[in-house]
């Protein structure tokens, strides 16, 4: 039987039961240790420090803080972690978003599970890795500046935006990051210029015509 993951201490973080099961069943069947599972960005990151494993695989969309967040402390805390995003989203902005904030690879959720062990062994050697599909997405994206209607978004209002997207409240959002609720409401007034929305609801709108929610 092939172990190309043998030796390798993975953490895994995604909020459905379900997902982690397969994942940890696939990536044990390639040699590797999951050494702990979080379900949320704020365990990822308590995990990650008490476990200290060679790669986080870890989901874009969770509850709290969620997976872009977390990505963003994490690498504050630890330059050296070497992390793997999975998203269900299909869309440029999101691959581009964590990336930039410090991703080693990004692979959709819809892959094959072959896929999974490769970008897994790819970025546990330390080497970038993006899904093949979304590649040259991602890269007339980056050329073209067009790659979404939030591009205007610092990567905090971005984050922020994602939350209120998905219906959670300013008080939400504000406990969970650890800022004021003014704070919040601050960057909601300049979420809201800058996309031209009027509302929560219109935002959910945006982001969803952007595929930046999962339906």
């Amino acid at each position: 039987m092939s172990t190309p993951l043998a030796g390798y201490r993975i953490l895994l973080a995604d909020d459905h039961a379900m997902v982690r099961t397969g994942f940890r069943l696939l990536l044990e069947g390639a040699g590797a240790t999951v050494v702990a599972e979080a379900e949320s960005g704020e365990e990822a990151l308590r995990f990650y420090a008490e476990c200290a494993p060679d790669i986080l695989v870890m989901d874009v969309s969770m509850p709290g803080i969620g997976g872009l967040a977390a990505l963003e402390r994490l690498r504050a805390r630890h330059s050296e972690a070497r992390v793997l995003i999975l998203s269900a989203h299909q869309d440029a902005m999101i691959p581009i978003r964590a990336l930039k904030a410090g991703a080693t690879g990004y692979l959709s959720k819809r892959c094959l599970p072959q896929a999974l062990i490769q970008a897994v062994h790819q970025v546990a050697q330390g080497q970038r890795y993006l899904d093949p599909e979304l590649a040259q997405q991602v890269a007339l994206a980056q050329i073209s500046g067009s790659a979404d209607p939030a591009q205007a978004l610092t990567d905090k209002e971005f984050t922020i935006f994602l939350q209120l997207a998905r219906g959670r409240s300013v008080n939400e959002v504000a406990r969970d990051f650890h800022l004021s609720g003014s704070t919040v409401g601050t960057h909601l007034y300049h979420i809201k210029q800058k996309l031209n929305a009027g509302n929560a609801a219109e935002l959910a709108v945006i982001a969803m015509r952007a595929g930046l929610l999962e339906v």
